[in-house]
């Protein structure tokens, strides 16, 4: 009878321990990943190493050319806005997440005076997609499009795990300075993350 309840006992902790993490993994950014210690340790235990031949953003090093598209399907290079500091957003329509937080960078972008940090948004998607998705949520700041895959911009730009919404800090040198996995959860979380010092 004791070894019966000590391993319903021992069951209903590991039960309790993984609807912990779940909710703490689901509520994201939560109390963990919410901060910078927390985002290098989600980053640390995501990473991968990029596929053979792709240069992948590592922080305090310059971004590596991306490719792009603009949302008519004209071939562009990533636009980082010489000596800004540039906030770029990786996101596609049919994520929940990257949906639910673009008004909050919405909201920030329309904050920002011309010299203030410029964002950009970058949408691993079908043109269509996008442009209805934007038709219906007008973007204050602008929308480019890459393809997923492994070479996609999110990997170049150093999210190796692939995981959306993927956010980075570029300084104004074209430097990664920071980088986030998953969504923010208030306008007030965007202004903190993008001013904090590293």
């Amino acid at each position: 009878m004791m070894r019966e309840s000590t391993r319903l006992l021992l069951i209903a902790g590991i039960a309790g321990l993984c609807g912990l993490g779940a909710a703490l993994w689901m509520k994201s950014p939560g109390p963990i990943w919410g901060n910078e210690s927390g985002q290098r340790l989600l980053q640390t235990a995501l990473e991968r190493p990029a596929p053979a031949g792709i240069a992948s953003a590592r922080r305090g090093q310059p971004v590596p050319p991306v490719a792009l598209k603009t949302l008519d399907g004209e071939a562009t290079a990533l636009p980082l806005p010489a000596g800004k500091i540039t906030l770029i957003n990786v996101w596609a329509s049919w994520c929940s997440p990257c949906i639910q937080e673009m008004p909050l960078l919405a909201e920030f972008a329309k904050s920002q005076n011309p010299d203030g940090i410029q964002v950009i948004g970058i949408a691993l998607d079908e043109a269509e997609a996008v442009q209805a998705w934007l038709s219906r949520m007008p973007s204050p700041y602008p929308h480019y499009l890459d393809t997923p895959g492994q070479r996609d911009a999110s990997v170049l730009l150093g999210n190796s795990a692939g995981v959306l919404p993927y956010t980075v800090l570029i300084d104004a040198e074209g430097r990664l300075l920071k980088q986030r996995i998953g969504p923010f959860s208030s306008v007030q979380d965007v202004f903190q993350w993008s001013r904090a010092s590293l």
